[in-house]
């Protein structure tokens, strides 16, 4: 049974850092690619980060150099470490992995006050 737990989220101040992990079970985690996406309210579910299992890293412009992805593959955990959070990064983040479907985790809350 594939899990996908994610932890970190919480209330920051604005210019303030956060880091989400993300803890998969029930997959061969070093040979899946791992992403964050994130959902504002009212918004489509949008892609924040990706790395692939040799590590090779991608971002969406919003958060280039402020956002970094990574992995723990004798973990089985992919974290995303937030710098300088805006207001506008306030959403709901989801650890996601792909096999023959899509797996998502249960989303934890960023939320940055102004």
């Amino acid at each position: 049974q594939v899990q996908l737990v994610e932890s970190g989220g919480g209330l920051v101040q604005a210019g303030g850092s956060l880091r989400l992990s993300c803890a998969a079970s029930g997959i061969s985690f070093s040979r899946l690619s791992m992403r964050w996406y994130r959902q504002a309210p009212g918004k489509q579910r949008d892609l924040v980060a990706s790395i692939t299992t040799i590590g090779l890293t991608n971002y969406a412009d919003s958060v280039k150099g402020r956002f970094t992805i990574s992995r723990d593959n004798a973990k089985n955990t992919v974290y995303l470490q937030m710098n300088s959070l805006k207001p506008e990064d306030t959403a709901v983040y989801y650890c996601n992995t792909q096999t023959f479907r899509d797996y998502w985790g249960q989303g934890t809350q960023v939320t940055v006050s102004s």
